[in-house]
């Protein structure tokens, strides 16, 4: 598959279950995956109320908070306890957890990479200066703050593009001061 962008503008908001918050998916590999076959996933979340999140079982979770107040994740029994308060710092978890979140405010947004445990990984940086990100076979870039050029291409905040089945390598460079760029790497396990 080639290269495709998105704008989180333009993303359908998929209401939760619960009916705790929204999903935007960015992309889904293999195309056309549910939720119990995909090898990885990501998407945007506006967490609206408190709750249980989803377990995944088999699945590796990274979360980064990219607008709001934030959350306060936790198990009850008290093996996870983390403040998800502030934005671009991803955390690490397991899908197999029984993860609860209490809102810190109001509505937060965050991003979500979900990768099946051992088949692919998620390599997350986020970067704020020009930078070499390493060829990958799937991946995805998405320009949290102020506008960048990939590959010579302009991309503005809010945007983003993903690959899929084909080894891609990017120069990232900002396009002004205080930028901020999600670099997801997604390489076998």
């Amino acid at each position: 598959m080639s290269v495709q962008r998105f704008s989180r503008s333009s993303l359908p908001a998929m209401p939760w279950k619960n009916g705790g918050g929204t999903t935007q998916e960015i992309a889904s590999w293999p195309q056309g995956a549910g939720l119990d076959g995909f090898g990885w996933r990501a998407s945007i979340a506006t967490i609206a109320a408190a709750g249980p999140f989803s377990t995944f079982a088999g699945v590796d979770r990274s979360i980064m908070l990219l607008e709001g107040d934030g959350v306060r994740l936790f198990t009850h029994d008290g093996r996870i306890e983390h403040r998800l308060d502030v934005p671009h710092r991803p955390f690490a978890f397991s899908g197999d957890d029984a993860i609860d979140c209490t809102l810190l405010g109001g509505a937060s947004n965050d991003f979500n990479i979900m990768t099946r445990h051992g088949q692919w990984r998620a390599d997350v940086q986020v970067l704020d200066h020009a930078s070499a990100v390493e060829a990958a076979p799937h991946g995805v870039l998405l320009a949290l703050g102020g506008a960048w050029r990939l590959n010579g291409e302009p991309c503005r905040e809010g945007e983003g593009l993903y690959w899929t089945d084909s080894a891609q390598a990017w120069q990232a460079e900002p396009a002004q001061e205080g930028a901020r760029l999600a670099a997801i790497r997604i390489v076998p396990a």
